[in-house]
């Protein structure tokens, strides 16, 4: 196999991405909804398509010998883009890494109110550092992660999750605004009754529960916003995780 020159994309973080769990039985939840991402990304990033097959082959083979669950993420990125001409980064490459997963659903998580909205929010792209350096500062602050606010105090996501909310009345909410297309969100949201709202700071600490979503944690309890605690128990999230747990894993 070919090696990558990987030292363009930590030069220029250029790029694009999805990460998705491979369970032990070798599927994929919602591995369909994974390989569109990656074609409706590449058509914005770079104005090209992807060979879905062939990114499913070269995950198998990143697989092979590796003990699942794990976590394996595709990146797509031009080894030859050059800081000055990216309009010419048109010949993206596939890099597949593979990470160990951790058991679901993991431990609930607190998280601190930041004001922050990520460049391009419908794309899943490499540039990661604005997200990484509100985690950095949250986590200082001595919080799991950062909540991320608009301009008009609404909230949108997390660092590298999709958040939702659980009110008075059960009903399962998600922000409205300028969000990343999660998957594990896109598979809850075809499965249950819901509704897309704006949703205040002020709001969001009045909810019964709150919860973060992504292909790693499945559905996380958030157990505080700021200095405000969160209930981690509540029927409606208990439905979600179960499910999260059912849909059926896709052969890759």
């Amino acid at each position: 196999m070919a090696t990558l020159n990987v030292l363009p994309l930590a030069l220029t973080a250029y790029g694009h991405f999805t990460t998705m769990r491979v369970d032990a039985d070798g599927r994929v939840r919602g591995l369909s909804l994974h390989m569109e991402r990656l074609v409706r990304d590449s058509r914005t990033v770079f104005g090209t398509g992807v060979d879905t097959d062939r990114v499913r082959v070269l995950v198998r083979q990143a697989l092979e010998d590796r003990e699942a669950p794990c976590t394996v993420r595709v990146t797509h990125f031009d080894p030859g883009i050059e800081l000055a001409h990216p309009e010419d980064a048109t010949r993206p490459q596939i890099l597949v890494t593979v990470r160990p997963a951790g058991a679901l659903p993991p431990p609930p998580l607190t998280v601190m109110s930041v004001r922050y909205e990520r460049d391009l929010p419908q794309v899943k792209h490499c540039g990661l550092f604005g997200a990484l350096h509100t985690r950095r500062t949250a986590r200082l602050q001595g919080f799991d992660d950062a909540l991320f606010l608009g301009p008009d105090d609404h909230v949108s996501e997390g660092g590298t999750w999709n958040v939702g909310f659980i009110d008075d009345h059960g009903t399962v909410i998600w922000p409205e605004g300028p969000v990343l297309p999660g998957v594990t969100t896109a598979l809850l949201q075809q499965r249950t009754e819901h509704e897309v709202a704006p949703v205040t700071l002020t709001d969001a600490k009045s909810m019964r529960a709150v919860f973060a979503t992504n292909t790693s944690i499945g559905v996380r309890a958030i157990s505080a916003i700021d200095d405000t605690p969160m209930a981690i128990e509540h029927p409606a999230l208990e439905r979600l995780r179960e499910t999260y747990l059912a849909v059926p894993g896709e052969e890759l």
